[in-house]
Protein backbone atom coordinates (compact mmCIF):
# COMPACT_ATOMS: atom_id res chain seq x y z
CA UNK A 1 0.00 0.00 0.00
CA UNK A 2 1.49 3.30 -1.10
CA UNK A 3 1.16 6.56 0.82
CA UNK A 4 -1.14 7.85 -1.92
CA UNK A 5 -3.86 5.23 -1.39
CA UNK A 6 -3.64 4.65 2.38
CA UNK A 7 -7.20 4.88 3.66
CA UNK A 8 -8.32 6.63 6.80
CA UNK A 9 -9.45 3.27 8.20
CA UNK A 10 -5.93 1.87 7.78
CA UNK A 11 -4.38 4.88 9.53
CA UNK A 12 -6.93 4.57 12.34
CA UNK A 13 -6.16 0.87 12.82
CA UNK A 14 -2.46 1.69 13.22
CA UNK A 15 -3.25 4.63 15.48
CA UNK A 16 -5.37 2.45 17.77
CA UNK A 17 -2.78 -0.34 17.76
CA UNK A 18 -0.09 1.79 19.39
CA UNK A 19 1.16 0.37 22.69
CA UNK A 20 0.55 2.14 25.98
CA UNK A 21 -3.16 2.93 25.79
CA UNK A 22 -5.18 2.22 28.92
CA UNK A 23 -8.25 0.08 28.20
CA UNK A 24 -10.60 2.93 29.01
CA UNK A 25 -8.69 5.35 26.76
CA UNK A 26 -8.64 2.89 23.88
CA UNK A 27 -12.37 2.25 24.20
CA UNK A 28 -13.03 6.01 24.21
CA UNK A 29 -10.90 6.49 21.08
CA UNK A 30 -12.64 3.63 19.27
CA UNK A 31 -16.11 4.93 20.10
CA UNK A 32 -15.17 8.48 19.12
CA UNK A 33 -13.69 7.51 15.75
CA UNK A 34 -16.45 5.07 14.79
CA UNK A 35 -18.73 7.64 13.11
CA UNK A 36 -15.80 9.30 11.34
CA UNK A 37 -14.68 5.96 9.91
CA UNK A 38 -18.19 5.03 8.83
CA UNK A 39 -18.28 8.24 6.80
CA UNK A 40 -14.70 8.51 5.53
CA UNK A 41 -12.96 5.24 6.39
CA UNK A 42 -12.65 4.00 2.79
CA UNK A 43 -11.29 7.31 1.48
CA UNK A 44 -7.53 7.79 1.02
CA UNK A 45 -6.34 9.97 3.87
CA UNK A 46 -4.61 12.37 1.49
CA UNK A 47 -7.94 13.19 -0.18
CA UNK A 48 -9.60 14.41 3.01
CA UNK A 49 -9.65 18.19 3.21
CA UNK A 50 -9.98 20.65 6.03
CA UNK A 51 -13.47 21.48 4.73
CA UNK A 52 -14.49 17.79 4.91
CA UNK A 53 -13.39 17.43 8.51
CA UNK A 54 -14.72 20.80 9.61
CA UNK A 55 -18.12 19.93 8.12
CA UNK A 56 -18.01 16.58 9.94
CA UNK A 57 -17.25 18.24 13.29
CA UNK A 58 -19.92 20.89 12.71
CA UNK A 59 -22.37 18.04 12.22
CA UNK A 60 -21.77 16.99 15.82
CA UNK A 61 -23.35 20.13 17.24
CA UNK A 62 -25.74 17.98 19.29
CA UNK A 63 -22.84 16.84 21.48
CA UNK A 64 -22.17 18.60 24.77
CA UNK A 65 -19.35 21.14 24.65
CA UNK A 66 -16.79 19.05 26.56
CA UNK A 67 -17.68 15.93 24.54
CA UNK A 68 -17.36 17.84 21.27
CA UNK A 69 -14.00 19.28 22.32
CA UNK A 70 -12.71 15.82 23.26
CA UNK A 71 -14.01 14.44 19.96
CA UNK A 72 -12.14 17.11 17.99
CA UNK A 73 -8.95 16.50 19.99
CA UNK A 74 -9.03 12.77 19.20
CA UNK A 75 -9.62 13.40 15.49
CA UNK A 76 -6.73 15.90 15.50
CA UNK A 77 -4.51 13.32 17.23
CA UNK A 78 -5.36 10.78 14.52
CA UNK A 79 -4.24 13.16 11.78
CA UNK A 80 -1.11 14.14 13.70
CA UNK A 81 -0.31 10.43 13.75
CA UNK A 82 -0.81 10.29 9.97
CA UNK A 83 1.73 13.12 9.60
CA UNK A 84 4.22 11.35 11.88
CA UNK A 85 3.94 8.18 9.79
CA UNK A 86 4.49 10.09 6.56
CA UNK A 87 1.00 9.60 5.14
CA UNK A 88 0.35 13.35 5.20
CA UNK A 89 2.54 16.42 4.90
CA UNK A 90 0.38 18.44 7.33
CA UNK A 91 -2.61 17.95 9.60
CA UNK A 92 -5.64 19.34 7.72
CA UNK A 93 -7.32 20.49 10.95
CA UNK A 94 -4.26 21.96 12.62
CA UNK A 95 -5.20 25.06 14.65
CA UNK A 96 -8.90 24.54 13.96
CA UNK A 97 -10.79 26.42 16.68
CA UNK A 98 -13.07 24.44 18.98
CA UNK A 99 -16.68 25.52 19.11
CA UNK A 100 -17.67 27.91 21.85
CA UNK A 101 -19.70 26.67 24.84
CA UNK A 102 -23.40 27.51 24.82
CA UNK A 103 -23.82 29.45 28.06
CA UNK A 104 -27.61 29.29 27.87
CA UNK A 105 -27.36 25.49 28.14
CA UNK A 106 -24.96 25.69 31.04
CA UNK A 107 -21.94 24.65 28.99
CA UNK A 108 -18.58 25.97 30.09
CA UNK A 109 -14.88 25.83 29.43
CA UNK A 110 -13.16 24.41 32.51
CA UNK A 111 -10.65 27.27 32.27
CA UNK A 112 -13.38 29.90 32.52
CA UNK A 113 -14.19 31.49 35.88
CA UNK A 114 -17.09 29.92 37.76
CA UNK A 115 -20.06 32.29 38.01
CA UNK A 116 -22.08 32.12 41.21
CA UNK A 117 -24.64 34.30 42.96
CA UNK A 118 -23.76 36.36 46.00
CA UNK A 119 -26.13 36.25 49.01
CA UNK A 120 -27.47 39.63 47.94
CA UNK A 121 -28.16 38.39 44.41
CA UNK A 122 -29.84 35.26 45.77
CA UNK A 123 -32.14 37.36 47.95
CA UNK A 124 -33.06 39.47 44.92
CA UNK A 125 -33.68 36.39 42.79
CA UNK A 126 -35.96 34.86 45.42
CA UNK A 127 -37.81 38.18 45.58
CA UNK A 128 -38.09 38.38 41.79
CA UNK A 129 -39.63 34.90 41.56
CA UNK A 130 -41.82 34.98 44.69
CA UNK A 131 -45.07 35.56 42.78
CA UNK A 132 -44.18 33.17 39.94
CA UNK A 133 -45.07 29.82 41.47
CA UNK A 134 -43.60 27.59 38.78
CA UNK A 135 -40.42 29.60 38.30
CA UNK A 136 -40.06 30.14 42.04
CA UNK A 137 -40.20 26.41 42.70
CA UNK A 138 -37.75 25.71 39.87
CA UNK A 139 -35.26 28.33 41.08
CA UNK A 140 -35.33 27.06 44.66
CA UNK A 141 -34.91 23.44 43.63
CA UNK A 142 -31.97 24.28 41.37
CA UNK A 143 -30.26 26.34 44.07
CA UNK A 144 -30.84 23.93 46.95
CA UNK A 145 -30.09 20.66 45.13
CA UNK A 146 -27.35 21.65 42.69
CA UNK A 147 -29.09 19.63 39.99
CA UNK A 148 -28.68 20.51 36.34
CA UNK A 149 -31.57 22.35 34.70
CA UNK A 150 -32.07 19.48 32.26
CA UNK A 151 -32.21 16.97 35.13
CA UNK A 152 -34.94 18.86 36.98
CA UNK A 153 -36.99 19.48 33.84
CA UNK A 154 -36.84 15.74 33.09
CA UNK A 155 -38.43 14.85 36.45
CA UNK A 156 -41.91 13.40 36.73
CA UNK A 157 -44.04 14.20 39.77
CA UNK A 158 -43.73 10.55 40.82
CA UNK A 159 -39.94 10.97 41.07
CA UNK A 160 -40.25 13.50 43.91
CA UNK A 161 -40.59 12.65 47.61
CA UNK A 162 -41.70 16.05 48.87
CA UNK A 163 -42.32 14.73 52.39
CA UNK A 164 -38.66 13.69 52.68
CA UNK A 165 -37.45 16.66 50.60
CA UNK A 166 -35.60 14.63 47.97
CA UNK A 167 -35.72 13.30 44.42
CA UNK A 168 -33.55 11.12 42.21
CA UNK A 169 -32.17 12.25 38.86
CA UNK A 170 -30.42 10.48 36.01
CA UNK A 171 -27.26 12.45 35.23
CA UNK A 172 -24.46 12.17 32.71
CA UNK A 173 -23.45 8.62 31.89
CA UNK A 174 -26.96 7.48 32.94
CA UNK A 175 -25.83 7.57 36.57
CA UNK A 176 -28.51 8.03 39.22
CA UNK A 177 -28.07 10.20 42.29
CA UNK A 178 -30.22 11.67 45.05
CA UNK A 179 -30.80 15.40 45.39
CA UNK A 180 -31.98 17.01 48.63
CA UNK A 181 -33.74 20.29 49.36
CA UNK A 182 -35.06 22.29 52.31
CA UNK A 183 -38.38 23.39 53.75
CA UNK A 184 -38.65 26.65 51.81
CA UNK A 185 -38.16 24.86 48.49
CA UNK A 186 -40.77 22.31 49.58
CA UNK A 187 -43.18 25.14 50.42
CA UNK A 188 -42.55 26.76 47.01
CA UNK A 189 -43.14 23.39 45.35
CA UNK A 190 -46.41 22.96 47.26
CA UNK A 191 -47.65 26.35 46.01
CA UNK A 192 -46.77 25.46 42.44
CA UNK A 193 -48.42 22.05 42.71
CA UNK A 194 -51.57 23.56 44.17
CA UNK A 195 -52.05 26.46 41.77
CA UNK A 196 -50.15 25.98 38.50
CA UNK A 197 -49.13 22.40 37.74
CA UNK A 198 -51.24 20.49 35.22
CA UNK A 199 -52.43 17.42 37.10
CA UNK A 200 -53.19 15.53 33.88
CA UNK A 201 -49.49 15.32 32.91
CA UNK A 202 -46.76 13.18 34.47
CA UNK A 203 -44.06 15.86 34.33
CA UNK A 204 -43.17 17.70 37.52
CA UNK A 205 -42.89 21.01 35.67
CA UNK A 206 -45.60 21.49 33.08
CA UNK A 207 -46.67 24.17 30.62
CA UNK A 208 -49.67 24.80 28.39
CA UNK A 209 -49.16 24.65 24.64
CA UNK A 210 -49.69 28.17 23.19
CA UNK A 211 -52.46 27.28 20.72
CA UNK A 212 -54.10 24.09 21.93
CA UNK A 213 -53.68 24.74 25.64
CA UNK A 214 -52.72 21.09 26.03
CA UNK A 215 -50.40 20.29 28.92
CA UNK A 216 -46.80 19.38 28.12
CA UNK A 217 -43.46 19.14 29.87
CA UNK A 218 -41.88 22.52 30.55
CA UNK A 219 -39.13 23.11 27.99
CA UNK A 220 -35.79 24.74 28.65
CA UNK A 221 -36.68 27.52 26.20
CA UNK A 222 -39.84 28.41 28.14
CA UNK A 223 -38.06 28.22 31.50
CA UNK A 224 -35.30 30.46 30.16
CA UNK A 225 -37.85 32.95 28.79
CA UNK A 226 -39.67 33.09 32.14
CA UNK A 227 -36.40 33.50 34.03
CA UNK A 228 -35.20 36.32 31.77
CA UNK A 229 -38.50 38.17 32.15
CA UNK A 230 -38.49 37.80 35.95
CA UNK A 231 -34.99 39.21 36.42
CA UNK A 232 -35.36 42.03 33.86
CA UNK A 233 -36.28 44.68 36.50
CA UNK A 234 -33.15 43.83 38.52
CA UNK A 235 -29.90 45.12 36.95
CA UNK A 236 -27.85 43.17 39.52
CA UNK A 237 -29.18 39.91 38.03
CA UNK A 238 -28.80 40.62 34.32
CA UNK A 239 -25.68 38.45 33.90
CA UNK A 240 -27.12 35.52 35.86
CA UNK A 241 -28.12 32.23 34.22
CA UNK A 242 -30.22 29.39 35.61
CA UNK A 243 -27.11 27.18 35.49
CA UNK A 244 -25.30 29.56 37.85
CA UNK A 245 -27.55 28.29 40.65
CA UNK A 246 -25.71 24.98 40.35
CA UNK A 247 -22.39 26.81 40.68
CA UNK A 248 -23.78 28.65 43.69
CA UNK A 249 -24.81 25.38 45.35
CA UNK A 250 -21.29 23.99 44.94
CA UNK A 251 -19.52 27.16 46.03
CA UNK A 252 -21.61 27.34 49.19
CA UNK A 253 -20.80 23.74 50.14
CA UNK A 254 -17.19 23.25 49.09
CA UNK A 255 -15.85 24.16 52.53
CA UNK A 256 -18.52 22.23 54.43
CA UNK A 257 -17.89 18.71 53.12
CA UNK A 258 -15.23 16.57 51.49
CA UNK A 259 -14.58 17.03 47.79
CA UNK A 260 -15.71 13.45 47.04
CA UNK A 261 -19.03 14.04 48.82
CA UNK A 262 -19.55 17.22 46.81
CA UNK A 263 -18.64 15.39 43.63
CA UNK A 264 -21.30 12.78 44.41
CA UNK A 265 -23.95 15.44 45.03
CA UNK A 266 -23.05 17.25 41.81
CA UNK A 267 -22.88 14.11 39.69
CA UNK A 268 -19.48 15.01 38.24
CA UNK A 269 -17.73 12.27 36.27
CA UNK A 270 -14.35 13.99 36.60
CA UNK A 271 -13.06 15.13 40.00
CA UNK A 272 -11.25 18.02 38.27
CA UNK A 273 -14.64 19.58 37.54
CA UNK A 274 -15.45 19.58 41.26
CA UNK A 275 -12.03 20.93 42.19
CA UNK A 276 -12.84 24.15 40.30
CA UNK A 277 -14.99 25.18 43.25
CA UNK A 278 -12.06 24.98 45.65
CA UNK A 279 -10.29 27.54 43.47
CA UNK A 280 -13.37 29.77 43.63
CA UNK A 281 -13.48 29.56 47.42
CA UNK A 282 -9.77 30.36 47.70
CA UNK A 283 -10.15 33.37 45.41
CA UNK A 284 -13.21 34.56 47.33
CA UNK A 285 -11.34 34.16 50.63
CA UNK A 286 -8.56 36.40 49.31
CA UNK A 287 -11.07 39.10 48.33
CA UNK A 288 -12.70 38.99 51.78
CA UNK A 289 -9.31 39.07 53.51
CA UNK A 290 -8.21 42.13 51.55
CA UNK A 291 -11.51 43.88 52.25
CA UNK A 292 -11.01 43.19 55.95
CA UNK A 293 -7.52 44.67 55.82
CA UNK A 294 -8.92 47.84 54.27
CA UNK A 295 -11.59 48.05 56.98
CA UNK A 296 -9.12 47.50 59.82
CA UNK A 297 -6.69 50.20 58.72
Amino acid sequence: MTAQNVTLAYVASQFLSQPGYAKRTLRSYEQTLLNLLQKYGSIPVQELTRQDLEAYLNGLAHLAYTTHRRHQAIVAALFNFAVERGYLVANPIARLKTRKPDRDKGEHNSDEPVLYLTPEQLALLYEATASEYRLGALVRLLHQTGARVSEVLALDWGDVDNACRKFQVVGKGNKQRWCFYGDDAAAALDLYLRYERHADHDALFTAAQPFSGKASRLSYATAYKDFTAAIAPYPQLHQIRLHDLRHTFATERVGLMGIEELRALMGHENIQTTLRYQKVTSARAEVVARQALQTLR
